[in-house]
């Protein structure tokens, strides 16, 4: 009998992932790390986000983390036989992942209802900039574009500021995770009906979800939400305060939080001040109270504030870097730092498993291979290509050549334990 506590919660289920970029790797990656067969189709000359971020060997260091746990094939889905190819590969899996600008699949007779006739079984997750319907759902749009849009964006830095982004593809990962999520609901509901559909997820309404606060503010208030820098609003104390040498950010805003607070800085008559009593007082007067704490953090380092802080049991930490992240017992303690062969490269360093499941954990079995590594594999026993079928597309171009060996070592484990249809 399987061990599926070894393989993942969603060991048996088999993604063909297609599309490039951010948001939908990233979605692939999560049901890949959990255990589904993730079969990822790449232009013979390899995703776009290989060419993004650091390189070491003329290796993308980004593509061997979010391209980890997933089989590689190199084909060109512009052609009829590489759209002939993904209708074989969908014939037998459970979910197809795609990101193209709405319309594209049905261009290429790849749409829903196409693949639907193929699977009726099949589930289509949909990640676009503005979702399948709507007036703007033919506008192209990277997850930075939908940011903009969803408000998000605008709440984002210091007010006498234009608002900055944060420096990762943070509503690609948003859009991923709702996709995920979306997928497995999709999949609860197929096991009662026998049927699948489409998961719709757009880019701006992930990002959108994020300011859930201030939409009835606006319909009851019409209040407009405003940067507030490194500040919570309506949240006291709730802010970035400056040490000796450095800054810290401190959270205490209930009640019982604030009084710990106020013993740890010395001064618990803090409390008893009318001004600063509740958590609406203090709101209210946001200015002053931030005033006080920041003349108290700029006596001690960020180190003795921290650990004084941390003994109160008032929730605040330093900045991190990658670098203190990388020296912090708490990530090796949970596993969040995991290395793993990658060719060339040696061991490499990535982010761990989020969730932690306790009986059906996920695992990175293997990192990001070469682009094409499983193409030959994956359409020998997927697609149920011949290897004359698969010579004379390579020879044809619809096809990529592998461009060398994978990048870990465990991509050969067992396919036949894999299967589709889930359950």
């Amino acid at each position: 009998m399987e061990n599926k506590a070894q393989e993942g919660p969603l060991s048996g289920y088999r993604v063909i992932e297609l599309g490039s970029m951010i948001a939908g790797p990233f979605c692939g990656r999560l049901l890949a790390d959990f255990g589904a067969e993730v079969i990822k189709v790449e232009p013979p000359d390899g995703d776009p986000m290989r060419f993004m971020g650091y390189r070491k060997n003329d290796r993308s260091l980004y593509a061997a983390s979010i391209l980890r746990n997933k089989k590689l094939i190199a084909l060109d889905l512009r052609t009829d036989e590489g759209q002939e190819v993904v209708r074989k590969l969908v014939a037998n899996a459970d979910f197809v992942l795609e990101n193209f600008r709405p319309g594209t699949l049905e261009r290429w007779g790849l749409g829903y209802e196409d693949l639907k006739a193929v699977n009726p079984r099949i589930i289509m997750i949909r990640i676009s900039g503005y979702g399948q319907t709507g007036p703007y759902k033919s506008r192209p749009g990277y997850g930075i574009i939908g940011e903009a849009v969803s408000g998000l964006r605008g709440l984002n830095g210091d007010p006498d500021r234009p608002p900055p982004r944060v420096a990762v593809s943070l509503t690609d990962y948003i859009s991923g995770l709702y996709g995920a999520f979306g997928a497995v609901m999709a999949a609860n509901v197929r096991e009662r009906t026998g049927v699948g559909q489409v998961v719709d997820t757009a880019l701006y309404e992930s990002a959108f979800s994020f300011i859930e606060p201030y939409i009835p503010a606006y319909d009851a208030l019409g209040v407009v939400a405003e940067r507030c820098g490194s500040r919570l609003p309506n949240n006291t104390p709730n802010n970035l305060f400056e040490a000796r040498d450095g800054y810290i950010h401190i959270t205490a805003g209930g009640d019982a939080v604030f009084r710990r607070l106020a013993q740890a800085m010395g001064q618990s008559e803090l409390m008893e001040d009318s001004r600063f009593a509740t958590a609406l007082a203090r709101n209210d007067n946001v200015e002053e109270l931030e005033r006080i704490i920041g003349e108290w953090t700029r006596t001690a380092s960020v180190d003795e504030i921290e650990s004084r802080l941390v003994e109160a049991d008032v929730p605040a930490a330093r900045i991190y870097s990658t670098k203190d992240i990388f020296e912090d017992q708490h990530f090796k303690a949970r596993d969040m730092l995991v290395k793993r062969p990658a060719g060339d490269l040696g061991e490499l360093t990535v982010t761990g498993i989020v969730p932690k499941l306790g009986d059906t954990p996920g695992s990175v079995r293997w990192l990001g291979h070469e682009i094409g590594a499983d193409s030959d594999d994956v359409l020998r026993s997927v697609a149920q290509l011949t290897a004359e079928d698969i010579s004379r597309l390579r020879a044809q171009g619809v096809i990529g050549a592998a461009t060398g060996d994978s990048a870990g070592g465990e991509q050969h484990a067992d396919r036949s334990k894999v299967g589709a249809g889930g359950s």
